[in-house]
């Protein structure tokens, strides 16, 4: 199981929302750059990093921040929030970016990704499904979108998506475990490639999630329990060879 440390951006800084709500922000950095370094520093083999402003707005806020993660560490970033277009897909891509996240424009624009996967690999383009009882959420998990999770997930499928990173929103920053079932639902529905996220809490979870590889899951990302001190990173990190990121499609790591 691949461990993937999360980093949200918001005005500039390293935070964490407890789902999804924006006045529930803790602060953990000034600087996202510095957390980037102390989970590489932690032996991380990939990056999450998560523009919130532009979830809301739709603009690349933070786009010079994510910028200077690339261009400072030596693994593979994946970047989503409020990526929206064909060009902020391409810019990122540009920059050095392993994997674009797509999110609401999914569900708003889906002939955007048609568009996509003419020009880049399926290896590049994750779509991103953050799910409230079984309903995806956009525009920063403020509107519904009146899908069924799987059904989105599905109509992806048949474009050419081969990764999902799956998210139950009513788990995430919680701290009080993932949303087990709900994962293994969507997973055991969709049959794809499958990144969890939202509301791994400790090592209990990890192997719950374990459970589910035969179904595609074979990856997760984990945000405030690793900033909270939940997981001593070493252990769960040390035994990773530097090629892990191989077996997820990406190229061999950048170096600096």
């Amino acid at each position: 199981m691949l461990i993937i440390p999360a980093i949200d951006i918001k005005d500039g800084k390293c935070v964490r929302l407890t789902r999804g709500d924006f006045s529930k922000k803790k602060i953990y950095l000034d600087n996202p750059l510095d957390m980037a370094i102390i989970w590489r520093k932690q032996n991380a083999k990939m990056l999450h990093v998560v523009d919130l402003d532009a979830a809301l707005t739709g603009e690349m806020v933070n786009f010079e921040k994510i910028r200077e993660i690339l261009s400072n560490l030596d693994i593979p970033v994946q970047v989503g929030g409020g990526i929206r277009s064909f060009d902020a897909v391409k810019r990122y891509l540009d920059i050095g970016v392993g994997r674009v996240v797509i999110g609401s424009a999914a569900v708003t624009h889906p002939k955007l990704i048609e568009e996509l996967l003419k020009t880049y690999r399926p290896s590049q383009i994750v779509v991103g499904i953050d799910a409230e009882n079984g309903v995806p959420k956009i525009k920063g998990w403020t509107e519904s979108s009146g899908l069924k999770d799987y059904d989105l997930a599905l109509q992806m499928k048949e474009m050419g998506i081969e990764r999902v990173i799956y998210t139950d929103i009513t788990r995430d920053g919680m701290m009080q475990g993932f949303g087990y079932e709900s994962t293994k639902r969507f997973a055991e529905k969709t049959r794809m490639k499958i990144t969890a996220s939202g509301g791994v809490t400790n090592t209990g979870d990890l192997k719950r999630l374990d459970e589910l590889k035969s179904c595609g899951v074979d990856s997760v990302i984990i945000g405030k329990a690793l900033y909270e001190n939940n997981f001593p990173c070493q252990q769960l990190w040390y035994n990773y060879e530097e090629g892990i990121c191989l077996d997820h499609n990406f190229s061999t790591a950048r170096t600096k």
